[in-house]
């Protein structure tokens, strides 16, 4: 775990998901799916998020935060372009990225918490 957070496999982590999401994202779809799937579609960005945020807070660098609003960001940007690519293009699925990032947010600094507070004992004594 410590490696992790030391090395940069946060980084190509986090580009790796924000990459399988924009590719899953955009790639047009034959038909347009039922609106009775779109509870699913919802929970599914919603993990797909919390899975681009949680290394990025895992890592807990500098600016760390202001990633997590790029990634916000690049999320609205997917909704608007994805009407042009036979899919639908929803305020409630960027809510549900906005969601998806908090929760993996929390879940990686919950997660780094221990280590964080072994490391500022160490320092004072």
């Amino acid at each position: 775990m410590i490696s992790f957070l030391r090395s940069n496999l946060w980084l190509i982590t986090t580009g790796l998901v924000i990459c399988a999401i924009t590719w899953l994202s955009l790639t047009p779809l034959p038909h347009l799916p039922m609106p009775s799937f779109q509870s699913i579609d919802k929970i599914q960005h919603l993990a797909a998020y919390s899975a681009a945020a949680l290394p990025v807070a895992l890592a807990g660098r500098k600016r760390w935060k202001w990633l997590i609003l790029v990634i916000f960001a690049w999320s609205g940007v997917i909704e608007l372009i994805q009407p042009s690519v036979n899919r639908y293009g929803e305020w409630l699925d960027l809510l549900a990225n906005g969601i998806g990032l908090a929760l993996g947010t929390a879940l990686g600094r919950l997660a780094r918490w221990p280590f964080t507070r072994r490391r500022a004992a160490a320092a004072r004594g």
